[in-house]
């Protein structure tokens, strides 16, 4: 397959190189002049809007079924989808909650600074927040797991999923099952643009949330900036991206097998090979046709404009230390460590959302319910943001209580940084004019 890209990093000077580290989210900005006239039409026409823009952008009646999943909706998913489907999804909602309690902070601590003063943190769940699961390109219950169950672990009390509806109206019925089974019930038929549109001012049927979190397109990511005064964009999750370093302990084929994996969702997507082994970078370029050969017309379609573009294909570094230096330089939203000792290379990679170790633990398992989520930073923010937890889900408050005896040693110190600094009021409120009061 000589139209695969074939990256030899030695060989590249520093805007090739930087050429390797963009996304195909990079320049939104052709994104943000097209999503600003949708954003207008949801605020000023609510529902109208988003029915003619479902009509428009994803071919969608929604005339008939309206704009809200429906109970009997619900209830007929379960009879479409397949036992052995929704036997998946319970098991991967169990994993992913077990995880996820485990992330679960405790409600307040208080801890005592000096004798009789106390600080501490105290956890709330944020009064409303919108999942995003995105449909465009195939169907998605696995997002609606891995938004929902940190949402209900965290305690959200509105929450509701927003999902482009299908040409007929209806929701996939993978997503309305997945939802019900982790504890949503309020789905929304808008996607796109659009859908963070509604969710931040609200029309006649969905109602305003506070937060948007989950993956979706340049579209969505442009929306999230735009509207990002009115309602939290969550972390920055744009089109799929991951990298698959292999060293010499693994066959070359494998490494094609995974690198396939987040290039199939889309020709948005990235992906790369990264390994020091010129044997294992040359036996991935031969068995990628075996794959190929394997897949769908549809998704062969897809990996093949990723890992033949600029977004993807194979990057053959001189060393191993080389290897490392790429994958902090890319920090990836899913990195797979191939090797028959993974705990060897964990130490020297620092940036990377997801870190998935060994040859029995694809993105494939990560990304259908080992527990971790894997709703993550894309775009390089993997080096500031980390994957989707029930932290994203709460906001903290700080908490403070200093007793009568406690209070003149801080009053004391008060006094002389407010003195300092040039805040009379400050001085004031902890001087005698305080004691009077007290």
């Amino acid at each position: 397959m000589s139209d695969v890209s074939f990256h030899e990093l030695e060989k590249l000077d520093e805007p090739g190189r930087a050429a390797l580290l963009r996304r195909s989210e990079t320049d939104l900005s052709a994104f943000v002049e097209k999503v600003q006239p949708i954003i207008k039409a949801v605020r000023e026409e609510g529902d109208a809007a988003l029915v003619r823009l479902a009509r428009e952008l994803d071919k969608a009646d929604l005339a008939i079924g309206g704009l809200k999943a429906s109970e009997a909706e619900f209830e007929a998913a379960f009879g479409k989808v397949e036992k052995e489907v929704i036997e998946a999804i319970r098991f991967g909602i169990d994993n992913i909650r077990r995880f996820h309690e485990e992330q679960k902070p405790e409600a307040m601590w208080l801890k005592e600074m000096r004798p009789g003063a106390y600080a501490g943190d105290r956890f709330t769940p944020i009064r409303s927040v919108a999942l995003y699961v995105p449909r465009g390109k195939g169907a998605f219950p696995s997002v609606t797991m891995m938004t929902a169950v940190p949402a209900v672990v965290a305690g959200v009390p509105e929450l509701a999923i927003v999902t482009p509806p299908a040409p007929d109206g209806s929701v996939d019925a993978a997503t309305l099952v997945a939802a019900r089974l982790a504890g949503v019930e309020t789905v929304y038929k808008v996607g796109g643009a659009q859908a963070v549109a509604a969710v931040a001012y609200g029309t006649e049927t969905v109602k305003p949330a506070l937060k948007i979190v989950g993956p979706g397109s340049p579209w969505v990511v442009a929306a999230k900036r735009l509207l990002a005064g009115v309602i939290d964009p969550g972390l920055p999750a744009g089109p799929s991206e991951a990298i698959i370093f292999a060293d010499e302990s693994v066959k070359g084929g494998l490494a094609a097998l995974d690198l396939l994996i987040e290039a199939e969702h889309g020709p948005d997507s990235s992906a790369y090979l990264v390994t020091h082994s010129r044997r294992v970078a040359e036996e991935a370029l031969a068995a990628l046709p075996e794959h190929w050969a394997r897949m769908t017309e549809q998704r062969v379609a897809f990996s093949m404009a990723v890992l033949t573009g600029r977004c993807g294909g194979i990057v053959l570094t001189p060393s191993v230390e080389e290897s490392y230096r790429f994958i902090n330089d890319y920090a990836p939203e899913h990195l797979e460590i191939l090797s028959t000792d993974p705990f060897a290379h964990l130490g020297h990679i620092t940036e990377a959302a997801e870190i998935l170790m060994g040859p029995h633990t694809p993105v494939a398992i990560g990304n259908f319910g080992l527990g971790p989520n894997a709703v993550l930073p894309t775009s390089r923010w993997a080096r500031t943001y980390g994957p989707l937890s029930v932290m994203d889900f709460v906001k903290r408050s700080s908490i403070g209580y200093v007793t009568a005896s406690a209070y003149p040693e801080f009053a004391r110190h008060a006094v002389t940084l407010a003195r300092y600094e040039g805040f009379s009021s400050h001085e004031h409120a902890v001087s005698d004019i305080r004691k009077a009061y007290l």
